[in-house]
């Protein structure tokens, strides 16, 4: 299972959580940073990663463009990278299933 972190979302977090979430990458790593959602969405389909963000717009296309790619939605507000880690370490068992599930293409973490 692939994760593609959001700009709005920490470098730092794809060390951290490396044995979770392996080969995972940041789109500043990938110069996807400056790009528009139209690109990232592209680029997250065709490599197979799910879009992990902060922002309501992957979400939205989600429910108006259907999946893959898959999201996951974090709504919290701001918060520290550390958090963002706890969080994910936490639901990693629904992040995986997000993952294997066809039917399923957003998951929320609050």
């Amino acid at each position: 299972m692939k994760l593609l972190f959001d700009q709005n979302l920490s470098p730092k977090l794809i060390l951290s959580l490396e044995d979770l979430f392996e080969n995972s990458l940041h789109v500043q790593t990938i110069g996807l940073d400056k790009e528009s959602d139209d690109k990232v969405w592209s680029f997250a389909k065709k490599e197979n990663y799910i879009i992990i963000t902060k922002d309501a717009d992957f979400s939205e296309r989600v429910f108006f463009h259907g999946y893959p790619p898959k999201v996951i939605w974090i709504k919290r507000g701001n918060c520290s990278t550390k958090i963002i880690e706890s969080l994910l370490r936490d639901h990693y068992k629904e992040i995986l299933n997000l993952s294997q599930h066809e039917e399923t293409g957003i998951l929320i973490l609050r």
